[in-house]
């Protein structure tokens, strides 16, 4: 299917970029003089620029945009796999749209969604450079870590902040293989 290969083109193609760019990139397009505002006032949405750079939503608008890809790709792997006899038999028995979904697609793709999840998670927990270019107020784990290295000198509480996402990973793992759910995969 051509369309098919389109979107996963379109999920894949951030990766050809480095991941600084595409976080600087953001910076272009919310900033008060940006694309997105410039488009805005240019349709009349809009009398005066919304400030959107170094807040909450640019930190969350980021992340979401660096490490989608990383949930949409286990989930795309297992949707090409999915027997499409069983969608049909689903709806020979009266099944449509979403009650199709969540009784017959969803439990299929419960593997996928663990394994994209731990993508997702372990890599966004560390996540330190967001932050410092598109956000302001938020705090991650990782820019506390680097403000008690660097500024602060506190290497004890970075050290203990820095084990929090293996404490967590480890936590999420074990519980994602005691459920069984990644033995599909």
């Amino acid at each position: 299917d051509p369309r098919r290969q389109i979107l996963l083109t379109l999920v894949v193609l951030p990766f050809w970029t480095s991941f600084l760019l595409r976080v600087y990139a953001w910076q272009g397009f919310l900033r008060s003089n940006g694309v997105i505002n410039n488009f805005l006032l240019w349709t009349g949405i809009i009398d005066t620029p919304l400030v959107m750079l170094q807040t909450n939503f640019a930190v969350y608008l980021g992340i979401v945009y660096t490490y989608l890809p990383f949930m949409i790709l286990p989930l795309y792997a297992n949707l090409v796999k999915l027997d499409e006899s069983l969608l049909e038999a689903s709806a020979d028995l009266g099944g449509r749209g979403w009650r199709t979904f969540w009784s017959v697609a969803l439990p299929m793709l419960v593997p996928s969604i663990f394994a994209g999840s731990i993508f997702t998670f372990s890599l966004s927990l560390g996540d330190y450079i967001t932050v410092q270019i598109v956000g302001g107020k938020t705090q991650l784990i990782g820019n506390l870590v680097y403000a008690n290295v660097g500024a602060a000198d506190n290497l004890p509480f970075a050290a203990a902040l820095a084990t929090i996402p293996a404490v967590i990973m480890v936590i999420y793992l074990y519980a994602v293989s005691r459920s069984g759910a990644l033995e599909e995969l």
